[in-house]
């Protein structure tokens, strides 16, 4: 496994153990982090939305909810096209299509971990 898939996995364990514990924002302080590495990759990318959706479900967050599913189906194509708005977190909270900058940690395993 390269640098940026540990890290990924990493960014996705942590969420999967806080979501079991029910620190839902804490959970997805994660899933975002685990978006942005694993966004130029089809199944990381798929899977970081699929927890934040049961985030939002968990939440009873409406907005979230919507804002995932749309995600959820938007991952492919976005992929098949190349379409990836850089550092984007993710969240139903910010515009799908807005590039944003990248926390220097996460920067230095995408310039390094591939």
């Amino acid at each position: 496994m390269n640098k940026l898939a540990a890290a990924f996995e990493h960014e996705m364990a942590s969420a999967r153990a806080l979501y079991l514990h029910g620190a839902y924002d804490s959970a997805f302080y994660h899933l975002e982090r685990a978006h942005i590495l694993g966004q130029k990759h089809l199944i990381r990318h798929w899977r970081s939305h699929w927890w934040m959706l049961k985030v939002g479900l968990r939440r009873h967050d409406g907005r979230e909810i919507r804002g995932q599913l749309l995600r959820l189906v938007a991952t492919l194509p976005g992929y098949v096209f190349g379409w990836v708005p850089v550092g984007n977190t993710g969240g139903a909270n910010v515009s799908a299509i807005k590039p944003m900058p990248i926390p220097a940690d996460l920067q230095a395993i995408l310039d390094t971990g591939k």
